[in-house]
């Protein structure tokens, strides 16, 4: 079978899992998400029945779907939201971080852990999926919620933490003035860039955007959206940082003109199917012997997601002064791990500073996380939500 059949072979083993998958969810009354996930186990290496043969053409268009994802949020928000949360967001969620990683010492101390496994297990848990939550959010309706906006700025500070994580973890054995000099100097080169290109961008892209729109041509239409956003993705991946920050700052920047709405409305089928092979993908990368192999493991890293870090952004969001409704609610959504967990603990594998089995764990307990987070966001006391805000 030559490569590029055995590509749509792949292909169509991969929609058809999210199909399954996703009607299962359905059919269960559980986000389509977790389907996705599941589908993907079922497709994986490590299940009998069809298998992926090359995961990595996956991996590479499932960003596409991480593109397409974080521009629609950009649309959805706009420069007033961020500013809102500007505080709990760019101070919150690094005091987050650091109290993550703290956790992950404590525990591996009592593990027997070196301190090196224990920062880079806090580092892996303490970053929340955008992706995730966002989906859930706009199910559950709260998208535009207090506590949804709160949720979504501190994520997306976390999303640019990860740049800083990737370049810090491998060299935990041997931290210098030299490495912090250069890390500093990187992330300086790339502000210096992006601060004028984003400033022009907030003044060119709105008009733009609604001249294409008098075109009265969809077809042009969607063509131009969707090169503005892979542009500026590809831009801050130029400058080391993520896709995905690029992709949010250029739907930010288009939320900001009257055609934000219909360019939502054309991206959200291309959005949806990318999307659901990013979850499939997640989900071939998932070994799920290891909740028999290592069930402990497994389940200490669940605990620390999902009861570690309620506390741990419970306390934050109060710190902050918000109602005590908002920090439970941005407790609870924070309780799960994904897609740039998985990122993290490739490269603290490649590092040598976790085994295999902190690997697959971490890719197992994405998942039971995930399930976790969507069952308690749906089913938390509706008066949560619903209730005037007490302190």
């Amino acid at each position: 079978m030559t490569v590029e059949t055995t590509f749509y072979r792949d292909l169509a083993y991969v929609f058809g899992a999210a199909v399954v998958g996703g009607a299962v969810a359905r059919g269960l009354r559980q986000p389509l998400i977790l389907g996705y996930v599941l589908g993907g186990i079922l497709v994986g290496p490590f299940t009998p029945g069809p298998t992926v043969a090359d995961v990595h053409h996956f991996e590479v268009l499932a960003e596409i779907g991480v593109i397409l994802l974080m521009y629609s949020i950009g649309l959805e928000f706009s420069f007033r939201d961020l500013l809102g949360v500007k505080w709990v967001a760019i101070v919150g969620a690094p005091l987050g971080i650091l109290l993550s990683i703290a956790l992950g010492l404590g525990v591996g101390a009592l593990l027997g852990w070196n301190w090196q496994c224990g920062v880079a297990v806090g580092a892996i848990i303490s970053v929340a999926s955008t992706m995730v939550l966002s989906r859930f959010l706009t199910e559950r309706g709260q998208f535009r919620s207090e506590q949804g906006q709160v949720m979504i700025g501190i994520t997306l500070v976390e999303d640019l933490a990860v740049v800083v994580l990737t370049i810090l973890l491998p060299s935990l054995g041997d931290i210098s003035r030299d490495r912090v000099l250069a890390l500093g100097l990187a992330f300086g080169k790339a502000l210096l860039i992006l601060a004028p290109v984003t400033f022009v961008a907030y003044k060119v892209v709105p008009p733009l955007m609604q001249r294409v729109q008098r075109a009265a041509n969809p077809e042009f239409f969607v063509l131009v959206a969707l090169d503005l956003g892979f542009l500026t993705a590809a831009l801050t991946q130029a400058v080391g940082l993520s896709l995905a920050l690029g992709a949010f700052l250029a739907g930010l920047l288009v939320s900001e003109s009257s055609v934000a709405h219909e360019t939502m409305n054309h991206l959200l089928p291309l959005r949806d199917a990318f999307v659901a092979l990013f979850f499939v993908t997640m989900g071939i990368l998932v070994n799920p012997r290891i909740l028999v192999s290592q069930p402990s493991l497994l389940l200490m890293i669940v605990a620390m997601v999902v009861a570690g870090k309620f506390v741990i952004w419970w306390l934050v969001v109060k710190l902050f002064r918000y109602p005590n409704t908002t920090a439970l609610m941005v407790g609870i959504g924070l309780t799960q791990i994904g897609e740039f967990s998985y990122v993290l603990v490739r490269v603290a594998r490649d590092a040598h500073l976790v085994g295999d089995n902190i690997y697959h764990a971490t890719l197992a307990a994405s998942v039971l996380t995930i399930l976790i987070n969507g069952l308690l966001i749906r089913f938390v006391p509706g008066r949560f939500v619903a209730s005037p805000a007490t302190t």
